[in-house]
């Protein structure tokens, strides 16, 4: 169950952000972006998803419960009395209700259609944001918070996913990079900000390499550690590429936004992965419930106990694995400027992330 988990969060997300990127484009005059075309099966298939992949918690809670009650009632009571159950319920009618309105209104020609369906797209954000573990601890906050967050996530991935896989040229591209680039800053910053909310909602900061121990901060650590080659990939198709597209009209931009968007599926995934782990709100307790990471348990050479508190001494070792994890980085982006196979950067970058990672797992004391 926790693997039909890792699958389907990451692609509720994606459900979400082609919505929110397919409306938000087309709100956008066709002068300022390229030529785009996402089907009215795309978007048909992306609403389906939602009510059916925001459902995936809400079974494991029931077969997590079912033997003490009894399938039947326990079904009932998630439903009817759990906040993940009640809000998958608003989320399930809402999520048939924007079917039906796609299924009868193209928003392909009215941009008012395209309002409305940001507008019922943006309410089952608010569904998913109130049924979040962040909700359920701090409350309003909390919902408020991953609200925010994930709507900034959506938006800016959103915008990039439709934008690299539906257009059908890159004509326009210089003046799409010109609202998009801070659009996608934007929405960059307050996703970190938020990010850093809603992890001190589960550890302390002071906590977060002890947390590596377990399952849980092992996946929070390789989503961070994701966002360097992000960042590259950022770099390279909002500034290196301008460059490019000045002096070569017949120049794809498209491949490596494309390349990018892969790295941001990485990040779902860890995201997925992290929400599938028992939060460590005490590091101690959760070690001795559970265990710690096997990954963990692979790399670390000392002894583990409840208490085991991790210090980071930089080496010869660690030092040289962070070398070649910059050199990595650079050749992501040197194969950009040479022009190599999108391939050799993507693996670049993966191999990156990790480089950084091993070198922080050889660097505990």
């Amino acid at each position: 169950m926790v693997m039909i988990g890792i699958i389907s969060e990451p692609l509720l997300y994606l459900c979400f952000s082609l919505l929110i990127g397919s409306f938000i484009l087309k709100l956008v005059p066709s002068a300022y972006r390229p030529d785009i075309s996402v089907p009215k099966s795309v978007l048909m298939l992306a609403t389906a998803g939602i009510g059916i992949f925001s459902f995936i918690p809400v079974l494991q809670v029931i077969l997590y419960l079912y033997q003490d009650f009894g399938f039947e009632q326990t079904l009932k009571s998630v439903l009817f009395t759990f906040e993940v159950g009640k809000a998958w319920i608003f989320t399930y009618l809402l999520s048939n209700l924007l079917f039906i309105y796609i299924v009868w209104f193209d928003y392909r020609k009215n941009p008012l259609y395209a309002y409305i369906g940001i507008v019922i797209t943006f309410i089952l954000i608010l569904a998913l944001g109130w049924s979040s573990h962040a909700s359920s601890i701090e409350q309003w906050k909390g919902f408020v918070v991953h609200t925010i967050h994930f709507l900034a996530v959506t938006t800016w991935v959103g915008i990039l996913f439709v934008i690299s896989w539906a257009s059908k040229s890159h004509l326009n591209w210089m003046k799409f990079l010109r609202w998009f680039t801070p659009v996608a800053l934007i929405c960059f910053f307050i996703t970190v900000i938020s990010g850093l909310f809603l992890m001190t909602v589960v550890i302390d900061y002071k906590d977060y390499a002890n947390s590596w121990i377990l399952p849980y901060g092992q996946a929070l650590l390789i989503k961070h550690l994701l966002i360097i080659p992000l960042l590259a990939y950022v770099f390279i198709n909002s500034i290196l590429i301008r460059k490019k597209i000045k002096n070569n009209d017949n120049f794809n931009p498209r491949p490596w936004a494309k390349a990018e968007s892969f790295i941001v599926f990485l990040i779902f995934s860890a995201t997925a992965a992290l929400g599938q782990q028992e939060p460590p709100h005490d590091i101690e307790t959760t070690i001795a419930s559970t265990g710690s990471s096997k990954l963990f348990d692979l790399l670390y050479q000392g002894n583990i106990t409840r208490d085991l508190v991790i210090v980071l001494g930089f080496e010869f070792n660690s030092v040289m694995l962070a070398m070649l994890a910059l050199c990595f980085l650079g050749i992501t982006i040197l194969s950009y400027i040479k022009r190599a196979p999108i391939l050799l950067g993507f693996t670049m970058s993966v191999l990156c992330v990790v480089a950084f990672y091993l070198s922080l797992m050889v660097s505990i004391q």
